[in-house]
């Protein structure tokens, strides 16, 4: 019976989203750029995410401009963006820094009044390996729950996870948290 119940959730979300115009865009917008910004909450699997009383603030900022269009994700509303992100790691930290480039698919799972909240994924190629990651290659996972403030500016506050999924022996992934403003055009 819990099964069938969740499938029945999952299948009434894209009706809830769907309602009106993509709510990370404003009225016609085509285009758009995010500026984030975020504090490291600690090494550790993707759980850190959604649970705040297990973050231990660490000696990292994490600074990513983001270019995005307006698309849809399985009938979601949503955005592909691309992605440069510089962490700048300092302190007992110091090694950890690094720069990347990516791509991700965010979609907007429920939005009501101007509130949205939503999930993205998507690949990142960063400049370097360190004791955290082996591999350049990564992927992020980012939950966001963001307001529409006018038909143009939008704020988001966010989580997102760095790591390679374990296709390498050491990765202890990267998190954060933080916020962000974004102007559509």
């Amino acid at each position: 019976m819990k099964k069938f119940v969740f499938f029945i959730f999952l299948i009434t979300i894209p009706s809830f989203a769907g309602a009106r115009e993509n709510p990370m865009f404003g009225q016609g917008a085509e285009n758009s750029f995010f500026l984030y910004t975020a504090q490291g909450t600690g090494s550790g699997t993707l759980f850190k995410l959604i649970a705040p009383n297990f973050w231990d603030f660490n000696r990292m900022n994490l600074l990513m401009l983001q270019y995005s269009q307006p698309t849809t994700v399985f009938r979601l509303p949503g955005r592909q963006s691309l992605h440069l992100v510089q962490n700048i790691a300092y302190g007992s930290e110091k090694g950890l820094s690094f720069g990347a480039i990516g791509i991700s698919w965010d979609a907007s799972l429920f939005d009501w009044n101007g509130y949205y909240t939503g999930f993205g994924l998507g690949p990142y190629m960063r400049d370097n390996r360190d004791r955290w990651v082996e591999s350049r290659l990564v992927f992020g996972i980012k939950f966001f729950i963001g307001k529409q403030l006018s038909d143009r500016w939008n704020a988001e506050f966010f989580t997102i996870h760095f790591s390679n999924g374990n296709f390498t022996n050491k990765n202890e992934g990267f998190n954060f948290a933080g916020f962000s403003v974004g102007y559509s055009f």
